[in-house]
């Protein structure tokens, strides 16, 4: 493996993160609920992130930011860290980390044609048969019937965790969105990021101020589990699992980035079976390969 294959490995260095993600966070929402997670995952996150930021450009945030920039990042985070995963954590309680995962793999479907509708980009009749390839094989293993008891229990709570799944999928992509307006002109990467979880970090703890929710609900971190797998799982995946990707998008061409590292749902897939007990049927399988393919070829086609 030469030097030239770097954004490869980042790559699929960002899969595998996301997989370490996914499951400590799982862990995670089933000890201290889908809020007080949220809330403790963006503290922390932003805690490395700042200290990121301190390292490389030599300040705790960033400075000197036209009011502008912060209304479209101030949005973008709120929308897409705050929501979004406050439904990504109730989806995990209910789906486990393997159906969610899928569901969140039709992020790039939902964000294509976001942008299609935002900035007049076209779709081909092939990206078009891709995202339907896509849906039919989340729809497989989403319609696969549940036998894991403990994160899901009947048939309305997994409605339930579907809804939130796909929540979260339309909040993440409205992030990508408002994301590119709010880093028009070459403002930095790592400065985005920390508007963004600053932005949703206040937003959450605001919230739960004013529910009052905010000195009962930090019992539960007395848990040395909680703890560890929010901690885990806030540098695995918004500090190093972010790096990577971006490492994986500047030093390999998109569509290769974006194929390996939409593979988590594979790798999710045995570590459900043996770690979780959750059954694995051949329906997740084939659903699993078909909704991978669909990104695959979504990303690899040229758009017109």
């Amino acid at each position: 493996m030469t030097a030239e294959h770097w954004g490869e490995i980042a790559a699929l260095g960002t899969a595998v993160l996301w997989t370490m993600t996914y499951l400590q966070f799982t862990v995670a929402v089933r000890l201290i609920g889908a809020s007080l997670l949220n809330r403790t995952r963006l503290t922390v996150a932003l805690v490395f992130l700042v200290l990121a930021h301190l390292i490389v450009h030599g300040t705790p945030f960033p400075l000197d930011v036209e009011a502008a920039r912060w209304g479209w990042l101030i949005l973008s985070g709120v929308i897409g860290f705050a929501i979004s995963d406050a439904l990504l954590f109730r989806s995990l309680f209910h789906l486990g980390a393997h159906r969610t995962s899928l569901l969140m793999a039709l992020i790039p479907v939902a964000s294509t044609l976001l942008a299609w509708g935002a900035f007049g980009e076209r779709l081909t009749t092939i990206q078009v048969v891709a995202a339907l390839v896509t849906v039919g094989g989340i729809a497989l293993v989403v319609s696969a019937r549940p036998s894991d008891p403990e994160p899901v229990r009947g048939d309305r709570r997994t409605s339930f965790g579907i809804l939130c799944a796909l929540g979260a999928v339309v909040a993440q992509s409205l992030r990508y969105v408002l994301s590119k307006q709010g880093m028009s002109g070459g403002f930095p990467i790592l400065s985005t990021n920390v508007m963004q979880i600053l932005a949703a970090t206040v937003a959450v703890w605001a919230v739960a101020a004013l529910r009052g929710t905010i000195r009962g609900s930090l019992a539960p971190l007395r848990d040395r589990t909680a703890i560890l797998s929010t901690v885990g799982g806030a540098f695995t995946g918004p500090f190093l699992g972010v790096s990577f990707s971006l490492v994986a998008l500047s030093a390999a061409p998109v569509g290769i980035a974006s194929t390996l590292m939409a593979l988590t749902p594979v790798f999710l897939l045995p570590i459900s079976r043996f770690v979780f007990k959750e059954h694995i049927t051949p329906r997740a399988v084939i659903g699993t390969a078909l909704a991978i393919a669909g990104v695959a070829i979504l990303f690899l086609v040229q758009a017109p």
